[in-house]
């Protein structure tokens, strides 16, 4: 992203990394330097299962160089461009593991500000790695504020263009968390169009539908429409979110084969994992067409695939 080129490498023992490389010419000034600083040092404070590792970095006369764990699945993004959108049961795996990664970043004071789909990393065994920390902040306090105006126009929190005053925190990557969700489901973000300020304009009045041609089902959608509330503090908290009845009354894949990058996956019962609500409800049977209902979700079309659930 932005001046750096991410190139893949293998060291001497064989190991396949990835090495960002950064041009001096462009740290023209004390201000972008201080920039790549923050970004080395809150990577290399990340240490959780779902974000990238930060190996080492040196420099040369020409560029600073970041050695970073390789995704060879490259991102999400890739993957919803072949496979155009995701089914829900893919969906409650992959959002998972971003807001166990989210939360993390969030109990160490660090803000990513540019979460996307762009951002977040597949590795080998199809789990997430969430990277790219150049417009991350760490705050000092929870109560700290920050003010710069930065992020990607689709994902961008309203807070952080329309209330410079008063400043934004962690809800806006609670934000950025709804236009992924959203984006996964409908393969495209909410807010989307050919003009910036349109989508700046969309942002500010929280202008979006849920497609009617393409089906969720409800709690999804009351998911989203509680991380993108335009008020902050309103948004639910992520502790909140593993908690809701889309990622809580459904069916998640205990992994990810190679094949979903290109095709809809299908599951045995074996390889679903049953999220069980905290008053634990008498198991039901489930017919195939609802088995259908579950994995494609609402008028969906597909193979039937053979899930259990428990009543809610």
């Amino acid at each position: 992203g932005g001046f750096a080129r991410v190139y893949g490498a293998t060291d001497d023992t064989g190991t396949r990394l990835a090495i960002k490389v950064v041009p001096k010419t462009t740290l023209r000034n004390q201000k972008t330097k201080n920039k790549l600083f923050s970004e080395i040092k809150i990577h290399q404070s990340m240490v959780h299962k779902y974000i990238v590792r930060f190996l080492s970095c040196f420099e040369d006369t020409a560029n600073v160089y970041m050695v970073l764990e390789l995704c060879e699945q490259k991102s999400l993004m890739d993957m919803l461009k072949r496979r155009r959108r995701l089914t829900e049961p893919e969906t409650r795996f992959f959002f998972r593991q971003i807001i166990e990664a989210t939360r993390y970043m969030h109990s160490q004071h660090v803000i990513h500000r540019d979460l996307k789909l762009g951002n977040v990393f597949l590795t080998s065994d199809m789990n997430v790695k969430i990277g790219d920390f150049g417009l991350a902040a760490m705050l000092q306090d929870d109560d700290e504020r920050k003010k710069t105006i930065c992020g990607t126009p689709n994902y961008i929190a309203p807070e952080i263009l329309f209330d410079v005053d008063n400043g934004h925190s962690y809800e806006v990557d609670v934000w950025s968390l709804g236009v992924i969700l959203y984006t996964m489901l409908f393969g495209r973000p909410p807010f989307q169009t050919k003009d910036v300020k349109e989508i700046y304009k969309k942002i500010r009045e929280i202008s979006y539908q849920f497609p009617r041609d393409i089906a969720a089902c409800d709690e999804a959608k009351d998911l989203i429409s509680a991380l993108l509330n335009k008020n902050p503090l309103a948004r639910p908290t992520l502790d909140e979110v593993l908690k809701h009845p889309f990622l809580r009354g459904g069916a998640i894949p205990l992994r990810m084969p190679l094949s979903a990058l290109y095709t809809v996956p299908t599951f045995e019962e074996d390889q679903l994992e049953e999220i069980i609500p905290e008053e634990r409800r008498p198991l039901a049977a489930i017919t195939p067409a609802q088995a259908v209902e579950d994995y494609f979700g609402r008028g969906g079309r597909g193979a039937p695939v053979l899930v259990a659930r428990y009543t809610c």
